[in-house]
């Protein structure tokens, strides 16, 4: 199962070509999807005005090798390891889905359009990665699902309880467990092989197909965002909120005399909240 390239067993009953097209279509759903998410949200004109805003107020200039290092440390932090996020299993969680993702979805794109036929082997690296990729993605999928999302870690409702919203997640799981069901039935010669097939091929096509009703274009909008919140620092205009103090400053502590009483782990008159873990089914 590990080592076999599924598509290329599949081209016995539907045509390479077939399949090809069925992957370039699943891009140009993306795409169109993306661009009408945009539209609807109005979320490229927010961030456009935005971005026009703060270089308005801007207190310096940011040439352009500092935009080079800032595009750097957003594709370090946010984007290749998620630094955002401050909870750890939120965050493990997301670069197993997000990994698993981009492999599953890289190699699957590998083996349709250079190894789908029997007569060109496919080199053994691809199907294992291909299967890595898919259980890397339904372990990061499945603990955020049942374990880590807002409403049932802190609300303490039910997991099963679905809206739109959980489109892109649900379909994302389906996407990789059937995947996963599919192959093993392949390998294993079952009757049910062209069912579960049929599931990772309906599954896989309202994840790319939904981008509209899902987060999917977050994806794409979420690293550009990062970048320019790091540019709203450089420049000093920070999104027209208030500066940003040393809290060490004796020249602060001389203009707000109580800081020095606030610091450290027991801070009077902060009440029992302070001491309260974090929410967990309030």
């Amino acid at each position: 199962m590990f080592t076999s390239n599924p598509f290329s067993e599949l081209s016995a009953t539907i045509s390479p070509d077939i399949m090809q097209w069925y992957v370039i279509l699943m891009v140009l759903l993306v795409a169109g999807g993306t661009v009408l998410d945009m539209i609807h949200k109005k979320s490229a004109k927010y961030f456009f005005e935005n971005a026009k805003k703060a270089k308005a107020s801007a207190k310096r200039e940011v040439g352009g090798g500092e935009k080079v290092s800032l595009a750097v440390a957003t594709l370090a932090n946010e984007v290749l390891t998620s630094g955002e996020f401050c909870n750890p299993r939120r965050r493990i969680s997301h670069l197993l889905t997000m990994y698993g993702f981009i492999i599953f979805v890289v190699t699957t794109a590998i083996m349709i359009f250079g190894y789908a036929s029997p007569a060109t082997p496919t080199p053994a690296i691809l199907p294992q990665l291909w299967h890595i990729g898919a259980l890397m993605l339904a372990v990061g999928g499945y603990w955020f699902w049942f374990f880590i999302r807002v409403d049932v870690s802190a609300e303490g409702l039910s997991w099963f309880r679905v809206e739109r919203a959980d489109l892109f997640i649900l379909s994302l799981l389906a996407t990789a467990t059937f995947a996963l069901i599919w192959s093993y039935a392949q390998s294993k010669g079952a009757a049910s092989t062209t069912i579960f097939f049929a599931l990772f091929v309906l599954s896989s096509t309202v994840l790319f197909g939904g981008v509209l009703w899902s987060k999917f274009a977050h994806m794409f909008f979420k690293p550009a965002a990062a970048f320019q919140k790091r540019i709203t620092r450089a420049d000093g205009s920070k999104e027209n909120l208030p500066a940003e103090y040393d809290l060490t400053d004796p020249e602060l502590h001389k203009r707000f005399p109580d800081v020095p009483m606030y610091l450290g782990k027991n801070p009077p008159n902060m009440g029992l909240a302070i001491k309260a873990e974090r929410p967990n089914h309030y």
